[in-house]
């Protein structure tokens, strides 16, 4: 008798024949004082802050990273936080100095930096303007102080109105964030808020609903916020407003005039590549044969004291085959007009066949949409999207 032996086939490893675009993310983590809903790695500055010390240890971070993007050309840039617009000018231009010396740096290069109305003052935003950074991300959240108070905002409504106009001399490019569903607030209220937005014509909008994260004020001490149904209305509401006058909602959260969106972000949705400096910074880096997900150590002091020592990453992993199909549809369905199919494929090594039992569970529920060139939500996908993405988080995850 003769015994044949089993054939077992191999699993396709993954392999890039080339590798996604390529984005920095630069962290500063001061702030004047944590907000009440913020869950981001933000440590409330007691008086001064050691700029110099943070900026050398910014720079080294970046030269110890370069064997795992050598050669790669960066696209875009972004400065958050915390509240980067702490960082004096003279900080940014040396950041972005140290930067073009160490990579190649696109020549139309999106450079973002984020800024509280609260630190604004019209010297810094020439520096800034100065020293290469092309995009100003406002966090404004309400132009009602009662909801600024609640939110634990620093600044005012009139703050807020006035360090906009300030921005606008300097910079072509601004995008303002607000919020909505905030505690005792109206659909009215929330309208308000972006209809003084639109008095402005800023470039990008950025509006998200409130939510209680854990580790923050609010999850400890929930404020009494508007219903599900209030919040639809919200939502329903600025929607149509903002693409009444023209902006395109290319995104769950995001809006913009024509040719204005986020190049940045768009990075992120489209499953590209980005190297996270500073304190609590993350990574996703590709390689031919792997993706790997990184993180820096979260407190500030800590994070120096790390880069001194030459390991700045505390954490560092392989992303497993098994979990790129989730990962990447988490971005990509976040976009109202999908994806191409065969980028899928390009930023995954993975064959779209690999989620032919996800896709049509998604397409039998009425929440994507999907022909031979591209897979998108639909309108009831955009409005259930965690519902959407549960359905490609497999039991393996």
């Amino acid at each position: 008798m003769t015994l044949v032996k089993p054939v077992f086939l191999k699993t396709r490893e993954i392999s890039f024949t080339a590798l996604p675009p390529l984005s920095l993310y630069i962290h500063v983590p001061w702030c004047v004082k944590k907000c009440s809903y913020c869950d981001f790695n933000s440590h409330q500055a007691h008086g001064a802050f050691p700029e110099a010390e943070y900026v050398a240890a910014l720079t080294r971070d970046l030269e110890m990273a370069l064997p795992q993007i050598w050669g790669r050309k960066v696209y875009t840039v972004f400065f958050g936080g915390g509240t980067p617009s702490l960082l004096s000018g003279a900080a940014v231009a040396e950041i972005l100095r140290q930067l073009r010396m160490l990579l190649p740096l696109s020549i139309d290069a999106e450079i973002t930096l984020e800024a509280n109305p609260g630190t604004v003052e019209a010297g810094k935003f020439a520096a800034y303007r100065d020293a290469g950074v092309n995009r100003l991300s406002m966090g404004i959240q309400s132009f009602n102080d009662a909801h600024l108070k609640a939110l634990g905002r620093i600044h005012s409504a009139d703050e807020a109105k006035a360090a906009i106009a300030i921005a606008q001399r300097h910079f072509d490019n601004i995008n303002l964030d607000l919020m909505y569903a905030l505690p005792e607030q109206t659909p009215e209220q929330a309208l308000q808020d972006v209809q003084t937005a639109l008095l402005f014509s800023p470039q990008h909008l950025s509006c998200y609903q409130l939510t209680l994260e854990p580790n923050t004020l609010f999850y400890r001490n929930p404020p009494a916020l508007p219903d599900e149904d209030a919040g639809s209305d919200m939502q329903q509401g600025i929607e149509e407003l903002l693409a009444a006058n023209g902006y395109q909602h290319y995104e769950t959260s995001a809006f913009a005039q024509p040719n204005r969106r986020s190049k940045h972000n768009l990075n992120y949705w489209k499953f590209g590549d980005y190297l996270g400096i500073g304190a609590g910074a993350h990574s996703k880096l590709s390689f031919p044969d792997k993706i790997i997900r990184q993180a820096r150590y979260k407190q500030p002091q800590a994070y120096m004291q790390q880069v001194a020592l030459g390991t700045p990453v505390q954490l560092e992993n392989e992303v497993g085959r098994d979990e790129l199909g989730f990962e990447f549809m988490m971005n990509a369905l976040r976009l109202n007009q999908g994806f191409d199919s065969s980028l899928f494929e390009e930023r995954t090594s993975l064959s779209l066949l690999s989620m032919r039992r996800e896709l049509d569970e998604a397409e039998k529920r009425g929440l994507l949409s999907i022909d031979h060139k591209k897979i998108a939500p639909t309108l009831q996908g955009r409005h259930f999207l965690n519902d959407l993405l549960q359905i490609f988080l497999r039991s393996e995850h």
